[in-house]
């Protein structure tokens, strides 16, 4: 069943023309995941879709009794309502009772002796059990406690930007629409809340349509990535994964057919230089051949952000950090904190929000005070900090001095110097646009641009405070390509899961403003042992911040004890030989699994039969290899 068509739909911001006679169908039950470079127009497009904006020509049909809700980046709320009152403003009938209970509820606390309120609150009782409203309330506060929502009567006004977005996405979840569209739900969220929603979204009916940087989640949860590319929407079956292996052959075929197309543009032009002007009919037909070859643009796939830069050479003095302390208006952020650096380390910070990793990457960078404590940092050492804040941009100021008040020349990777204005093509900033101000730029943009001033310096330790928050996917995969060939040290905090699995060697836990120890990348393997060790802690006492991590004297990081010194028995090691067996074979069910998922198109039935079967495979396997890790660490004892 459609519920959604957008036929030649085309949209001009100033004078950017954004989309290009775009069409696009979304069916009941689809998941789609919408990419494209920042400030594209994948915000815009949104809320096309979403009747928030109108397009200036083509046609938005919504079929009847179809109801589209859509969660913006940064959601509008009544600052006075309390989260309960934001949640159950709907006209849906089941809110509406939700609301008019809590409504009659509170008066009755109020004026207790009401019989008319009495009696009001007895009726909406009755119509909670008929019409199944009590579980509905539960599910509403289930759902709110799940997005770290637990004051349910604070005030809208009195909460934080991530809060809020929480709130109203929710309120999404709870009064579920026939096409939910969400701008970046994962931006700002605890990796735990965004595992939650993974889960949730992959078990719903209803259809979706998501922009998100998050590719692990675009790989679990969607069944079809719409590119939005130059103006045009190019649809791909499969997730994020099968996306990308069928972009790669598009591409080869467009840039094949680009190739073609400059040969006969060359013969053409060669035959009109060497024809005498005298054939008028002939010499006319050609002239017109050719100007529809110099029309005609096919994708060659260059216009994508590159970052071939030198990096400097480091050490073997790195960073050495002890008894870091800093305090917020009597709130402890970072306690007594040991950090050492080595050459070659590469450190993902893994913790909740406000656990303190920001605060803590502030005190290495030099940004904050500290309360107690010292760094030493390597002669050597040229640091870059790529930090949330963007700090230092400045509306009013151009693109291109920006830039080159930094850096007039770049060195790149063959030794070669770049001018500023080079570099910053390559960082999808052409010419034209390089002359604008920086205060015309989308939220995605200017990520991007204060993403090149931090690399045009060249540093040989990278510290980087969510660096996937409103950068597009594109410059993410360049950016790991470049973090591919850097050479320094990288720290980094993220809760984008698919990023550290391809930019760290060790993940490291951060919790109430106390670092962990290191545990090995991937993000898998750090959540199972991690895991183990908390529910440990669990069963021996009191639930503590994990250890700090111990290095030995020539600062490698030291073995941990397993505080047993068991051997494996007999029966136990015929265990670990067949779990390994296991593993192997729930992980090619796995593969399996996610490949038909893959293949099954618009078939929503088949996909939610498969997606069920996954997530039972996903559970065997992650038990089979907790058990597999705990037998293998005591084998090496």
């Amino acid at each position: 069943m459609n519920l959604l068509s957008l036929e030649n739909v085309s949209k001009q911001f100033s004078e950017r023309l954004l989309l290009d006679a775009v069409s696009l169908s979304i069916n009941a039950g689809e998941r789609i995941g919408l990419i494209g470079v920042n400030g594209s127009g994948k915000t815009t497009l949104l809320r096309i879709i979403a009747g928030l904006e109108a397009p200036d020509s083509g046609q938005v049909t919504v079929w009847g009794g179809v109801r589209i809700e859509m969660v913006r980046q940064e959601p509008q709320l009544d600052e006075s309502a309390t989260v309960l009152e934001q949640l159950f403003r709907s006209s849906s009938p089941q809110m509406r009772l939700l609301r008019d209970y809590e409504s009659a509820s509170q008066r009755l606390e109020h004026e207790p002796a009401s019989q008319a309120l009495q009696q009001r609150l007895l009726e909406l009782s009755e119509e909670m059990e008929r019409s199944g409203g009590w579980a509905a309330a539960a599910n509403a506060k289930s759902i709110l406690t799940k997005l770290g929502i637990s004051d349910f009567d604070a005030r809208i006004d009195a909460l934080s930007g991530g809060q809020r977005k929480r709130v109203a996405l929710a309120r999404a979840l709870i009064d579920r629409a026939d096409l939910l569209v969400l701008d970046e739900p994962t931006n700002h969220v605890d990796i735990e809340i965004i595992e939650w929603l993974e889960d949730y979204l992959t078990t719903e009916p209803g259809a979706l349509l998501m922009v998100t940087h998050d590719r692990h989640f675009l790989d679990r949860v969607v069944h079809r990535i719409v590119e939005l590319d130059r103006r045009q929407l190019v649809s791909y079956a499969g997730n994020y994964s099968r996306y990308l292996e069928l972009r790669q052959l598009r591409h080869e075929r467009l840039a094949a057919g680009e190739r073609q197309r400059r040969n006969l543009l060359k013969r053409e032009l060669e035959w009109i230089r060497r024809t005498p002007m005298a054939r008028g009919t002939k010499q006319k037909a050609r002239r017109q051949r050719v100007a529809e070859l110099q029309r005609i643009q096919y994708d060659s796939d260059t216009d994508r952000v590159v970052m071939a830069l030198a990096t400097r050479r480091l050490g073997k003095t790195v960073l050495t950090a002890n008894g870091l302390t800093k305090s917020y208006d009597g709130s402890v952020a970072v306690k007594q904190v040991d950090f050492t650096l080595e050459p070659g380390d590469r450190i993902g910070l893994l913790g909740p929000n406000g656990a303190g990793k920001s605060t803590f990457l502030d005190m290495l960078a030099g940004k904050v005070n500290l309360d107690a404590g010292q760094i030493r940092w390597g002669e050597t050492v040229r640091l870059g900090y790529y930090d949330q804040q963007t700090r230092d941009l400045n509306d009013g100021q151009r693109l291109i001095e920006f830039i080159e008040e930094e850096a007039p020349l770049i060195q790149s990777r063959d030794g070669s110097r770049v001018e500023a204005a080079q570099m910053m093509e390559w960082f999808l900033f052409p010419r034209k646009m390089q002359w604008g101000r920086i205060g015309s730029l989308s939220g995605g943009e200017r990520r991007r641009l204060y993403l090149l001033r931090t690399l045009v310096h060249q540093p040989n330790v990278l510290l980087l405070d969510e660096p996937t928050n409103d950068l597009d996917v594109q410059t993410l995969t360049v950016l790991e390509e470049f973090l591919d060939a850097f050479t320094g040290c990288l720290i980094v905090a993220s809760h984008d899961r698919y990023f550290l699995d391809r930019t760290v060697d060790f993940i490291v836990p951060f919790e109430d403003g106390r670092l962990g120890k290191r545990y090995p990348a991937p993000y898998e393997t750090y959540r199972r042992l991690y895991s183990r060790d908390s529910q440990a802690t669990r069963v021996n006492g009191t639930r503590k911040a994990p250890a700090p991590e111990r290095r030995s004297a020539n600062g490698q990081t030291a073995p941990r004890s397993t505080g047993t010194g068991n051997k494996l028995t007999w029966k136990e090691s015929q265990e670990l030989a067949r779990l390994e067996t296991e593993i192997a074979g729930w992980e090619e069910e796995q593969a399996s699994l996610q490949q038909q998922i893959n293949n099954s198109g618009s078939d929503y039935q088949a996909l939610h039969s498969l997606s069920a079967k996954l997530t039972d495979v996903e559970l065997s396997l992650e038990s089979a290899f907790e058990r597999w890790a705990e037998l293998s660490e005591r084998q090496e004892v």
